[in-house]
């Protein structure tokens, strides 16, 4: 027997949210809302994600490389939904199950923890706020009808707790009843729903100023820790040469000039070095990787970001934005910006999203106007540490 089986229910259209994907597999911080929900619990044993049978492929790329049970189909109606995971997860015989909305991405593991704690008193338990506004009823003629008293109501979240065959047969006697949570499917079989203090940051996303919250709480809890705000500036050229191909933001563009360095000259690379380097007040590139050194001849420079970016992580800080402008008349950066960006993302560990990728050109003047030469500046922006 299982101790402990999760759904997470995820087969809504989001039709409310206003957007053309469904709301469960747009981006929260660079990670789909789904992920993000589904990484709360995967820890906890078993887990299946409730979907409908058109959203596959957005499922797919959500979850991608987390070991789940396999996606079952939901119904028309949330209830149904929710029926239909539970009689998927069965032939586990789990002695509880949690269900999770996946539109709450918030949830914490003290908030689960008490829901499961829970139901060594009940049948089942949910995590739920006390509603402390004032409740008024409205009338058919949009005037306040009556004052509802606030004693004693609260809001219901999830996740919400049940053991397992108890809300199985509740869920099967329920069938097409039309009831908004599974706390009110218990209810109507009779079982006891304990009520566990919820978390107000664990709201769910319905609206598109939902959303808009959701971004700022995110953002707010990933840099809560990390007070300063420390920005570098980069700068490099390198002159071009015989060759057939030249290397730039980590990303090699057939060209009939080669950009000549004692490395694979990637100035986008370098200069970005140079500005991660000087946030933290670490130097340039050269003391780090002196051009004398025989070991950086011909270098990938993924390897020298690599470094600046581990030095950031070992400092305690995170990188905020990466900015990059390439300066040259050609190649064309315009159709690679985005391969670039990514690339550069993968090396430094960030979302492309936190990426910017320019290139400009100087009317033919100078050195990059003439075609001699590449170069690049370049902005990094790190959040670390109160420092001294």
């Amino acid at each position: 027997m299982t101790a402990v089986a999760s759904l997470i229910v995820a087969a809504g259209q989001g039709s409310r949210l206003g957007a053309e994907t469904p709301k469960q597999y747009l981006s929260l911080g660079g990670i789909p809302i789904l992920r993000r929900s589904v990484m709360a619990y995967r820890a906890r044993g078993p887990l299946r994600v409730v979907i409908r049978p058109d959203d596959r492929a957005l499922y797919d790329a959500a979850v991608a490389g987390l070991d789940l049970l396999e996606p079952v189909p939901g119904g028309a109606t949330r209830q149904d939904s929710v029926r239909l995971g539970l009689e998927s997860l069965a032939p586990l015989s789990p002695a509880a199950v949690l269900i999770h909305d996946a539109a709450r991405p918030f949830v914490d593991d003290a908030t689960i923890d008490r829901t499961i704690d829970a139901l060594g008193a009940a049948d089942a338990a949910i995590a739920a706020l006390p509603v402390v506004d004032t409740l008024k009823r409205e009338d058919r003629a949009g005037a306040i009808g009556e004052t509802v008293p606030r004693e004693g109501l609260w809001r219901a979240q999830t996740p919400q707790a049940f053991r397992f065959d108890a809300i199985l047969a509740a869920h099967r006697a329920a069938a097409g009843r039309g009831l908004t949570d599974d706390a009110a499917v218990a209810e109507a079989a009779g079982l006891t729903v304990r009520l566990v203090l919820g978390d107000e940051r664990n709201f769910k996303i319905t609206t598109a100023d939902d959303l808009a919250r959701a971004e700022r709480q995110y953002a707010a809890e990933r840099w809560a820790d990390l007070p300063e705000v420390r920005v570098g500036q980069g700068y490099d050229v390198h002159r071009l040469g015989p060759g057939t191909a030249v290397t730039l933001c980590g990303v090699r563009l057939d060209h009939d000039r080669a950009l000549i360095g004692h490395s694979d000259a990637d100035v986008g690379l370098h200069a970005l070095v140079d500005a991660i380097l000087g946030a933290l007040g670490a130097g340039d590139i050269g003391q780090h990787f002196p051009p004398s050194d025989a070991r950086w001849k011909g270098a990938d420079s993924a390897a020298f970001l690599r470094h600046a970016c581990d030095l950031v992580a070992q400092a305690g800080g995170r990188i905020a934005h990466l900015d990059v402008t390439l300066v040259c008349e050609r190649p064309k950066i315009a159709p690679h910006r985005g391969a670039m960006a990514a690339r550069i993302g993968a090396i430094a560990g960030i979302v492309p999203a936190r990426v910017s990728v320019k290139a400009t050109t100087t009317e033919k003047l100078g050195f990059a106007g003439r075609g001699e030469g590449i170069g690049a500046h370049a902005v990094a922006t790190v959040r670390l540490p109160a420092g001294p």
